[in-house]
């Protein structure tokens, strides 16, 4: 007998993506593949129920989900209401970096193992991260404007605007995960100075590459200072008008991590005040961003709009990523990636 698979997948990782990646973790298992798909990126994700950050409703969910036993998907939602609606579901596989599209609580007592992709898109986000301190560091998205007005600013070559470099600076690196390490290697060879505060680093994991320190003593030292640190209560907020201000004048602040991290109107009177001379971000407090945001308008700010992880690299990695613990659930193995790894027990 056949295994029910659905593929909800998107305009990022289309479901015909993650179908073939199933496929092939699966071997000779015999699967009965369904696709759906949602319209993320081309319309925003949001909470759905009690969780956040997904995409589609729990109606599609459910109706999609009859008589499915394993379910791969990158923002599908998982809620209380569709695992009661839905008794055959038995793994579900968020192709995110977190299940934070999950209510891990829920599919546990309904017995459901929840699978994620840590690592996906660190190579995608950790390059992203350099494009934008390079693009600040050297007033790319200012001169580019302008150029796109018509205007040939050649006053940028002047000593107090026309930037730094890279070699030789001290870079601060709040967090040294999988995104973070990648860029402390990258600035490293680069010829920088890299410092990183993160209390759960290994010493060893710095060897060679990095400075650990404190946060106050980072901020005083950094003349670029990058984001890297998951959302907690504790990191909430963690970078305000206090650590701004404790920055050396003309710093430059990039964050592709989440907005929830920085205060954003802080952000924007340290650059109207030159106590920045340049910023980048990827993330925001609120998004899409809004008409009437000063970071729009404010000096010196190269943006995106959070595509920090999103490469076609990226797509098929976070397809195999999950594939593989499809291919493990098949063959009674235990899960690698499982947020509730005692609901399923290897064979």
């Amino acid at each position: 007998m056949s295994t029910t698979v659905l593929a909800a997948g998107n305009h990022f990782i289309r479901p015909s993506l993650f179908t073939r990646a199933v496929q092939a973790a699966a071997g000779d298992a015999p699967l009965d593949v369904r696709e759906i798909q949602f319209d993320w990126p081309h319309t925003p994700f949001g909470p759905v129920a009690e969780v956040i950050e997904a995409s589609g409703s729990e109606d599609e969910m459910i109706e999609a989900l009859q008589g499915v036993e394993i379910c791969v998907t990158e923002h599908g939602p998982l809620t209380e209401r569709i695992l009661a609606h839905c008794p055959d579901l038995k793994l579900f596989c968020t192709s995110r970096g977190g299940p934070v599209n999950a209510n891990v609580e829920a599919a546990t007592r309904h017995g459901v193992a929840v699978c994620y992709a840590p690592g996906r898109n660190a190579t995608a986000t950790a390059e992203h991260t350099l494009t934008l301190m390079l693009a600040a560091a050297r007033g790319v998205g200012d001169t580019h404007t302008d150029l796109r007005r018509g205007v040939w600013r050649g006053d940028y070559y002047d000593y107090d605007t026309c930037g730094i470099e890279i070699e030789g600076a001290t870079v601060g690196l709040i967090g040294f995960g999988a995104i973070g390490s990648r860029v402390a290697k990258v600035l490293a060879a680069m010829g920088a100075q890299v410092l990183v505060h993160d209390p759960y680093v290994r010493p060893e994991a710095l060897a060679g590459l990095a400075e650990q320190v404190s946060l106050d003593e980072l901020l005083t030292r950094s003349r670029i200072v990058s984001l890297h640190a998951r959302v907690t209560e504790e990191t909430t907020g963690m970078i305000g008008r206090k650590q701004i201000a404790a920055m050396p004048r003309g710093g430059i602040l990039v964050n592709c991590a989440r907005g929830a991290l920085l205060d954003y109107d802080a952000v924007c009177d340290a650059l109207d005040s030159g106590q920045l001379s340049g910023a980048g971000f990827d993330v925001f407090p609120e998004e899409p961003l809004p008409a009437g945001s000063r970071l729009l308008t404010a000096p010196g700010v190269v943006l995106t709009p959070h595509i920090a992880g999103g490469s076609q690299e990226v797509a098929h990695k976070a397809a195999r990523i999950v594939a593989a613990e499809v291919g493990r659930y098949l063959r009674g193995e235990a899960l690698v990636n499982c947020a509730n790894p005692g609901v399923f027990q290897a064979s």
